[in-house]
């Protein structure tokens, strides 16, 4: 990795204004199409004279306004989480999917969905998918960083090979459940594992935005001991930097935002590579700004495809993860083979 540490555009601050107008957009734009002076109007009306009840106010901000924040604050985490792990492994194809926690999420979810019947009261309710998926994604990430501890240093190398077979895993557990579920099972597991942002609400969107503050600080606050990683481990050892704390912090704070993503969205792919690949080629590797820009990259990306997929077929909507998925496999193969011509 070649380490430009000076931005080659004006600083990462001009995406905030980028943003902003983005989250507008993304709120009038829709089914029930909403013109960019009613969205102002609304928020005047409830700004200045309390809560709206008419059909515009009732769509902005009732349905959309969760929708919109919702997918900003989870494609910043996603794309967080991915500075997080090629960081870690110094590899920019890396992905917060390759320690397991995507695939150990969907292994939890198709089994809270199969086995819902056997304990109704309990797996039926409706925070047993969101909440399962987190354990159970958690549970894998765990497990291949504890098997990836050997004498007292954690193997980069191990911890990738380990991911690899966990996936393979979890995939053939997850095949072996679809082939024992029915129509209706098979249908809610499908539709979770393409991901979709149709369920947030603004309880949803405010536990993600409350529980996002502490990995983003965590990171943040990491942030130079991150830069002298990209140098080496040994290296970053001489320098001070305490290499075996700073990689479980980084898989720990990585493995809280994407997990919680994908409990409460489904599987959403890519961005996670996507994003933080592109903030490095604008802004540098350096994560002074590779960090600030990842977040705001993300949480631009994540809603302009969200209105894609709400306006493509309305009043239906296309999964979103579906569409991350193609729009990321071709610039994936395009980083595969520009990291072999350079190497």
């Amino acid at each position: 990795m070649r380490l430009h540490f000076v931005s080659k555009y004006p600083g990462w601050w001009l995406l905030i204004p980028l943003l902003i107008c983005t989250l507008f957009l993304a709120l009038s734009v829709g089914a029930y199409p909403l013109h960019p002076a009613k969205v102002a109007d609304v928020f005047r009306r409830v700004l200045f004279q309390g809560s709206q009840t008419d059909i515009d106010a009732v769509v902005l901000l009732s349905i959309r306004l969760p929708r919109v924040l919702f997918g900003a604050l989870a494609g910043a985490g996603l794309a967080l989480g991915g500075v997080c792990m090629q960081t870690l492994f110094r590899n920019p194809l890396a992905d917060p999917g390759l320690m397991g926690l995507s695939s150990g999420a969907a292994l939890a979810a198709a089994a809270v969905t199969l086995f819902s019947s056997a304990a109704p009261t309990l797996l039926a309710h409706p925070l047993s998918m969101p909440l399962s998926a987190f354990i159970g994604g958690l549970a894998i990430t765990s497990l291949v960083y504890r098997i990836s501890h050997q004498s007292g240093k954690v193997r980069v190398d191990a911890m990738l090979l380990m991911g690899i077979a966990m996936n393979a895993l979890c995939g053939a557990l997850i095949g072996l459940l679809l082939v024992m579920a029915d129509d209706a099972q098979l249908r809610n597991i499908t539709f979770w594992s393409f991901g979709s942002l149709g369920r947030a609400d603004l309880k949803s969107t405010a536990l993600l935005g409350g529980i996002m503050l502490l990995p983003v600080w965590g990171i943040w606050r990491i942030r130079d001991a991150m830069n002298v990683l990209l140098i080496g481990e040994a290296d970053a050892a001489s320098m001070g930097v305490q290499v075996e704390k700073l990689k479980f912090c980084l898989v720990t704070l990585s493995c809280l935002m994407v997990g919680l993503v994908v409990a409460m969205a489904g599987l959403i792919g890519f961005v996670g590579l996507v994003i933080p690949h592109i903030a490095r080629i604008l802004f540098g590797v350096s994560h002074q700004s590779l960090v600030p820009s990842s977040v705001l990259l993300g949480a631009i990306f994540l809603p302009l495809v969200d209105i894609f997929c709400r306006t493509a077929v309305a009043p239906s909507e296309l999964p979103i993860g579906m569409m991350t998925a193609l729009l990321g496999t071709p610039f994936f193969i395009f980083l595969l083979l520009r990291t072999r011509s350079v190497a």
